[in-house]
């Protein structure tokens, strides 16, 4: 079974942008998990312009199902995910101003830095993911580093697969197979939505998880939060 993990990013930004505590994250990621959701997902920046740090602390103390720490590992990113101890982490290449995830990792270039990550989590006991584009050579890179699982940046695959959905998921099953063979677990996540997750999830082999925030949000905006997150489900039935 494929899990779905909802990112609360959306429900900080939100709340940030009217002061106060409403929509309160906490209760909300709560929500989520009653109605179905097998794990929440937090990407901090370092300008905490939707999940603040404090929001990930007290996320901890609640959060029953899989709690997801994704971002770029700066030092304080690092020391806020040693602190908390979640069970996965997912290492996001961002850049300090960029507005969403908008690629993965080099995993051969930056090869020695990720392998230090890696091991640095898991002796802690955290799962590490890392976030890489549909990229063969990127996802062998990924096995080298030592990394649990990888993420799969699916907007390439989102922004044409109205088109042509056939040519827009064909790298994608190509790197799962791959990872497969180098027994690395494999999520996705960017940009998936109710037109696509279906097809993505029927054709890509052995995908252990998505995580979705931006368009389960704003679809629950029109159906409801609980409805959404049961809709969402039923794709990954």
């Amino acid at each position: 079974m494929t899990r779905l993990s909802v990112n609360i990013n959306k429900i900080a930004t939100l709340r940030n942008s009217r002061g106060g505590n409403n929509p309160n994250v906490v209760n909300v990621a709560l929500d989520c998990e009653r109605f179905g959701a097998q794990g929440i997902t937090v990407h901090p920046r370092p300008d905490e312009r939707h999940i603040r740090y404090n929001d990930v602390l007290q996320l901890k103390e609640v959060v029953t199902t899989e709690f997801n720490i994704e971002g770029n590992p700066d030092e304080r990113f690092i020391e806020l995910v040693t602190r908390v101890r979640p069970e996965q982490v997912t290492l996001v290449p961002d850049a300090v101003d960029a507005i969403t995830s908008n690629a993965g990792w080099n995993t051969v270039l930056h090869r020695d830095y990720l392998t230090d990550l890696v091991k640095r989590f898991k002796d802690l006991g955290i799962r590490v993911s890392i976030f890489v584009d549909a990229d063969e050579q990127m996802v062998q890179g990924a096995k080298e580093v030592g990394t649990d699982r990888i993420e799969l940046y699916t907007e390439p695959y989102a922004a044409h697969y109205a088109e042509n959905r056939e040519a827009a998921i064909a790298p994608f099953v190509q790197a799962a197979k791959l990872a497969n063979e180098l027994g690395l677990g494999l999520n996705a996540g960017h940009d998936l939505s109710l037109e696509n997750l279906r097809y993505f999830h029927q054709n890509i082999p052995g995908l252990l998880e998505v995580s979705i925030g931006h368009a389960l949000i704003s679809d629950a905006l029109y159906l409801g939060l609980e409805n959404t997150i049961q809709l969402y489900l039923k794709e990954l039935e």
